[in-house]
């Protein structure tokens, strides 16, 4: 039987044990983030003080193999503003064309033959008698892509390519006449894309695998060219606009060429210089086509990179028409080949060329061709 007594201390007890229950039901839960956090830390500090491969950390700073990224600001340290990417505003053309088109001697010859005319070998406006040229080098050349450039198809490719170089683009849509357009074009896509451009009414004779001699290793090469003209007569000036002549219809080029490179700039500045004063109209030129755009400027940038010690070490002595005339065999100078007049001019019967069926006939110029583009 309870008594008051024992009454009393059963009911103190109950509520000890009532308060007590109270008190742990109602503390905070122990967080899972902090304890995670807080084991995470220890191990950190673990790793940092006593592991023997870490490389000595700087105050503050966390282990590499858990360093965030991007790494934090540091407040003694006053980040400078980032500058545009590619920024060409302060460069040169010729700058700005290096950095678009860098050039790769090492890099083999790109599989593409370039030729331009008014339509496509698919039209039936195209001339029958360029058929048989135009599929010559498809069917020397089976591996490569053989692209006929229409006129409007020119302008749009061009606009892609030199994007980044709106002066370029500038200079080839304002030429007045088609035959500028036509020469300014081979450059341009020998220098953005590489590869052999050709004209229409060429005819491929041999497989450029056979045009360089089995000694000269591809990868030593960036650039071939032919001669087109060697007049061993006193009024050669009456007929050419230089002693030695460097044929541009028919050219093999690894992209960006500082050869193409330095044609390009070159026409770009002399159409642009024109266009400003006023002149750059048919009959108002203040050069000929044959030095504006032609074999004249083409022969010019070729002996001005020949002669560069930049690109070529020479002994003492410039490379001149002296070093090029009556010579019946390729002849390896840098990373230029220049092939005899035979290569690209067989069968014209003057100045040492010889027939279509010499070994060193490589292409054929039936000078058939209206200028397009």
């Amino acid at each position: 039987m309870l008594t008051f007594r024992k009454t009393a201390i059963l009911a103190a007890f109950l509520l000890t044990v009532f308060y007590l229950l109270h008190s742990s039901s109602s503390a905070p839960p122990v967080s899972q983030t902090n304890l995670t956090t807080s084991k995470t830390r220890s191990k950190l500090e673990a790793d940092t003080t006593s592991s023997p491969t870490s490389s000595p950390q700087t105050t503050g700073a966390l282990p590499q193999a858990t360093r965030p990224y991007p790494p934090p600001r540091q407040a003694n340290k006053q980040i400078s503003s980032q500058q545009p990417l590619g920024d060409s505003s302060s460069k040169s053309l010729r700058d700005q064309l290096q950095y678009q088109f860098p050039y790769d001697r090492e890099g083999k010859f790109p599989a593409y033959i370039w030729q331009t005319w008014k339509v496509t070998p698919a039209s039936g406006e195209f001339g029958d008698n360029f058929r048989p040229a135009e599929a010559s080098w498809t069917e020397k050349h089976p591996g490569f892509i053989h692209e006929v450039v229409t006129d409007k198809a020119a302008v749009l490719l061009l606009r892609h390519l030199y994007a980044s170089v709106p002066e370029v683009v500038d200079a080839y849509t304002s030429l007045p006449l088609p035959v500028l357009k036509a020469d300014f074009f081979r450059y341009l896509i020998l220098l953005a894309r590489g590869g052999i451009y050709t004209d229409i009414d060429t005819t491929a004779l041999k497989s450029t695998t056979d045009w360089l001699p089995a000694e000269v290793p591809r990868s030593t090469i960036g650039l071939i060219v032919g001669i087109e003209a060697d007049p061993n007569r006193a009024d050669w000036h009456d007929w050419y606009s230089r002693r030695i002549q460097f044929c541009q219809w028919t050219i093999q080029a690894k992209s960006g060429h500082p050869i193409l490179r330095d044609i390009v700039a070159t026409i770009t500045e002399d159409t642009l210089r024109m266009k400003k004063l006023g002149i750059l109209k048919e009959k108002k030129l203040d050069k000929t086509i044959m030095e504006f755009t032609g074999p004249a400027v083409w022969t010019d940038a070729v002996f001005s990179y020949l002669n560069n010690p930049t690109y070529y070490k020479m002994d003492g002595k410039n490379f001149t028409w002296e070093t090029f005339t009556g010579m019946e065999t390729a002849k390896k100078v840098g990373d230029v080949v220049v092939l005899p007049i035979t290569s690209f001019s067989p069968g014209v019967q003057q100045m040492g060329s010889k027939e279509l069926d010499d070994p060193m006939a490589f292409v054929k110029h039936d000078f058939e061709g209206e200028s397009s583009v």
